[in-house]
Order: structure tokens, then C-alpha cells, then sequence
């Protein structure tokens, strides 16, 4: 199953250091951009405009999903600071499925390889399922599945302008940078596990492998195309020309589109930061609803084109 050459090592490496550099850098500039719009921006409004109470709130968590441009793992910081600032569980559930689905580059690429029918079908179901799942979540109470710590905004510097009684912009924004890296420091380990792992499927699992197995000729195609998508961490620059070169070596379209709900919806390294987030019910949970969405979708698409 596993090719073990020294490209697939190479691959490998280059994966660790590329994906090491660019999730530390996305997650130390989102949380600190999350810091600055909670200093401007009062909890309250924030309550207000993504209320689980309010159903609007659940679209405008949809939407805002779609208009930022993060990838699975770059979802947890802000995903954090709106759980601080207290948004609908609901609304945020949302967002978390939402987002890495949804956004700009990916429904982009999606339209200029697979045409806008196969598009506005894509976004429909993630959209869709997005937000019956974040209601459903809300219903069934699984904020309780939220670990306590989340809410434990870090503790800001005690001197510098602040000692004197009179806190300058710039001492403020120093405080916010001191917030965001004890909050980097603290899910590192689980940054760093996760990346290596998915980096090491990356490099030594053949798309050969994945072809075959999600082929038109097995029945079980698009459930396993979504679990694979899973481990693999792929970015939304990526997945679709991978899943392009797939389906043109045999892949089902089907289990294709199962494929890329799976990979760009969830990645192993995602999940392994969620733990810093969620408990482990959350966690089987929210992998629940990203393969169903996907086996939904897999199963849909032939059916609609």
C-alpha cells in the first residue's frame, strides 16, 4: 500500500517543512487579527450577530465561512475566539464545516475545472448540511463536549504602559501578540503530531493506491474515497487538480466529489488540534458529519449529472 523510495521521503520532508511553516505562520496572524477585532469589536455584538437564537445567525456563520479564505486547520484559531467571545455553538459549529468547504480559492478552482453546475451543487450540499448539522449539534446540547480551557482567555502582561494606569495602542497590541503565542505554545504538540503524521501519508501513499480503491468498480467507492480524504492534508490550491488527475486515472466522478469533501473538510492534523478544543465525542462526531456530507454528496452527484 505504502511506497517507500527515497522521493517518497523527500516528498515527505518538504510536506513536514512546508505545511510546519505556513499552519505556524496562519495560526499566529489569525489569532492575533482575532485579538485586534475582539479589542474593537464588543463580545456583545459579536453574541448578537452569530446567536444560535437568532436564525439568521446560522446563514451568516455559513457565509462567513465562505468569504474567508482558511483551509481546515486554519479554521481553530478563529474558531477559538469566537468561542471566547461567547458566539451560538451552533452558529460556530457552522463555520468550523463551513469554512474550509466554502472558501474563495476552493469554489474557484471548482468552477474552472468542473463547470459552475457541478459548483453551485457542491456548495449546496456543504452549505446544507453545514447548517443542519450546527443546528442539530445545538439541539442535542453537544456544547457540552467543549473543554473549559477554550473559554480561559491567556493572561495579558501585568506591566509596561498598563502599570502606570494608562495603556498606550502600542502596549495593546503587544499584550495581544504575548496572548496569541502562549495560545500557539499551548497547541503546538498538537500542530506539530499532526503534521508530521499527515505529511508521512502524504508522501507514502500512491494516488495509485487511492484510484483503485475508489474506482467505478467498487461498490464501496465513494465511502472510501471520503475516509481516505481524511488523513490526507491537502490544500484547497491542491485537492482540486489532484482530484482532477485522479478521476482521469479511473476514479469514480462520485467518489471523487467524496474525496474532496473528505480531504478539504477534515485533515488528521485539524483533527488532532480540534483536541485542544473538544472532547473526544465532539471530535468522532464532527468526523461523522464531514464523511456523511461527503457520502452524500459522492452518492448525489451521479444521480444529478
Amino acid at each position: 500500500m505504502f511506497s517507500f523510495d527515497k522521493n517518497s521521503l523527500l516528498d515527505t520532508v518538504n510536506m513536514f517543512a512546508f505545511l510546519t511553516i505556513e499552519l505556524t505562520l496562519l495560526f499566529l496572524l489569525i489569532s492575533y487579527l482575532v485579538g485586534i477585532l475582539q479589542m474593537y469589536i464588543p463580545p456583545e455584538k459579536i453574541r448578537h450577530i452569530l446567536s444560535s437564537k437568532n436564525g439568521k445567525g446560522y446563514f451568516i456563520a455559513a457565509l462567513l465561512g465562505a468569504i474567508t479564505p482558511f483551509c481546515s486547520c486554519s479554521t481553530i484559531p478563529f474558531l477559538k475566539g469566537l468561542l471566547r467571545a461567547q458566539a451560538g455553538f451552533g452558529t460556530m459549529m457552522v463555520f468550523l464545516f463551513a469554512s474550509p468547504l466554502l472558501n474563495p480559492v476552493i469554489i474557484g478552482l471548482f468552477a474552472i475545472t468542473f463547470g459552475l453546475n457541478v459548483t453551485i451543487f457542491y456548495f449546496a450540499v456543504a452549505m446544507g448540511v453545514s447548517i443542519i448539522a450546527g443546528v442539530t449539534l445545538e439541539k442535542l446540547g453537544f456544547e457540552r463536549y467543549i473543554k473549559a480551557s477554550v473559554y480561559q482567555v491567556p493572561q495579558k502582561s501585568q506591566c509596561g504602559a498598563s502599570c502606570s494606569g494608562q495603556q498606550t495602542q502600542a502596549s495593546k497590541w503587544i499584550e495581544i501578540w504575548l496572548a496569541t503565542w502562549q495560545d500557539f505554545k499551548k497547541v503546538s504538540p498538537y500542530l506539530l503530531g499532526g503534521i508530521a503524521i499527515g505529511s508521512v501519508i502524504y508522501g507514502f501513499l500512491p494516488t495509485e493506491f487511492v484510484s483503485s480503491m475508489a474506482s467505478d468498480s467498487n461498490p464501496l467507492a465513494v465511502p472510501i474515497a471520503a475516509i481516505i480524504g481524511i488523513p490526507l492534508y491537502i490544500r484547497a490550491e491542491a485537492v482540486i487538480p489532484l482530484s482532477a488527475a485522479l478521476a482521469a486515472k479511473g476514479m469514480g466522478l462520485g467518489a471523487v466529489m467524496a474525496l474532496i469533501i473528505g480531504s478539504a473538510g477534515a485533515s488528521l492534523t485539524e483533527v488532532i488540534l480540534l483536541k485542544s478544543i473538544f472532547q473526544n465525542k465532539m471530535i468522532v462526531t464532527f468526523l461523522v458529519v464531514i464523511i456523511s456530507m461527503a457520502i452524500i454528496a459522492g452518492y448525489m452527484y451521479p444521480l444529478l449529472f
